[in-house]
């Protein structure tokens, strides 16, 4: 198994930054570098741009059993912005300081592209996987995922299910007498996405003059209604199984009729699923005027909307009630997605981990936001959350993603690949 510390300090060091709106060129490099180590191991890998050195590459290694479906590997090369003068470190610099290797990327996530690198020279997996390290996550996916699966669906013939980021790595709590547990989350569900603009029309008019008809006091009415309101409870199977597994890893009394004070009890691990007990729509741009003296006839506004599985039509419909006669439409629109929780690949994932850390409690969480499993869920794959790290107590994990001082335990590293390595093997 090559080092898998290097492989992810080689990838941090390609600035693959993706500032948006399809300004970004570093995925290119970076996919050559990938596709140069899986032809080194070899696997036929292929680059297939949806835009000028907009990059992924595919690759699939076959199974022993060509009876058995497929299994989808996906990650991403692009990474957020990072100011280097914000950094203890240079972000781009794939440091190794104090047992964590440092740079952009090092959580979100060449960790994982560098874990399948480590072992794919000798991965015999039973069944077909279909590996995708693609370009654009951080953004749209228009260059990347969304745009593969529209236009390249044939590669990911045979693929049932699927693993990225955001799960599987240790998350410390301590149980009800004050003992360490060791949590790993393993992601089943996300929430949708939708961005609104909502448009509020009026009669123009003098500042001076009474307007009975004004488009901002009507938008900023309906958007007080939307702020002011307090969404319901709702328990999709993951939540619920979530609250069962940890409240009884916990010693902690679980009340589905009073989820709140539930989320409360279990401390630490109630952040986990404050933000994916209910529904949210958080008002973030206003835009209205031109001229203090004048009333404008449109202003407008931005709504980002998180929404669980199986609630997006009540939603809606609730908030067209809220908004009255402000129209709305979708800027982006990515519904949920959620796979099933009690299947083979959830306990192949479970099994992994506790060969590494017997004490492992394995629970399914739902992600407040979003990845590229929205891309290829529509594709009948079930998407799990699977980018396994040992990660110590009290490391900030959840602060790492696009934060500053972005790293991550090496030894944490060497335990993901081998987790990873066993599943891939087995499952």
């Amino acid at each position: 198994m090559a080092d898998v510390v290097e492989l992810c300090a080689d990838l941090i060091r390609f600035d693959t930054t993706n500032r948006g709106g399809g300004d970004a060129e570093g995925e290119r490099d970076a996919a050559e570098y990938v596709a140069a180590r899986l032809s080194d191991a070899g696997i036929e890998p292929k680059i297939i741009e949806s835009a000028p050195r907009r990059a992924n590459v595919l690759a699939r290694i076959p199974g022993t059993d060509p009876t058995l479906p497929g299994m989808l590997v996906q990650g991403h090369l692009d990474v957020v912005p990072a100011d280097a003068a914000d950094w203890t470190v240079p972000p781009f610099s794939g440091e190794v300081r104090d047992d964590y290797l440092w740079g952009r990327g090092a959580v979100d996530m060449k960790d994982f592209i560098a874990m399948v690198l480590s072992f794919a020279p000798t991965l015999r997996p039973r069944r077909d996987i279909v590996l995708a390290f693609v370009a654009d996550e951080e953004d749209k996916g228009e260059y990347g995922a969304h745009w593969l699966a529209a236009e390249h669906r044939d590669l990911f013939e045979g693929c049932v299910a699927s693993i990225s980021e955001s799960g599987g790595y240790t998350y410390h709590v301590p149980d009800a007498s004050g003992r360490d547990v060791r949590l790993y989350p393993v992601g089943t569900a996300e929430r949708g996405t939708a961005h609104l603009r909502l448009t509020a029309r009026g009669r123009a008019g003098h500042g001076s003059r009474p307007n009975d008809d004004n488009a901002v006091t009507k938008l900023v009415g309906a958007l007080h209604r939307v702020a002011a309101h307090r969404w319901p409870v709702n328990l999709t199977p993951t939540v619920r199984a979530f609250l069962e597994r940890t409240g009884q890893a916990l010693g902690v009394p679980v009340d589905l009729s009073d989820v709140d004070g539930t989320v409360a009890r279990l401390g630490p691990a109630g952040a986990l699923v404050v933000p994916t007990v209910r529904n949210s729509t958080t008002p973030t741009m206003l835009n209205a005027g031109y001229k203090v003296n004048v009333i404008p006839s449109i202003a407008t506004a931005q709504l980002d909307v998180r929404v669980l599985p199986g609630t997006e039509e009540a939603l809606f419909a609730e908030l067209d009630v809220l908004l009255g006669d402000v129209e709305r439409e979708f800027v982006a629109h990515q519904p949920p997605v959620e796979a099933r929780i009690d299947s083979p690949w959830f306990d192949a994932m479970a099994d992994a981990l506790r060969a590494e850390d017997p004490e492992a409690v394995v629970v399914p969480y739902c992600m407040g936001g979003g990845t590229d499993a929205k891309a290829f869920s529509p594709l009948g794959i079930d998407c799990y959350g699977f980018a396994p790290l040992y990660l110590p107590p009290g490391f900030p994990y959840r602060a790492m993603a696009h934060g500053v001082d972005e790293r991550v335990p090496v030894e944490g590293l060497r335990f993901g690949a081998r987790v990873l390595e066993r599943f891939l093997t087995t499952c």
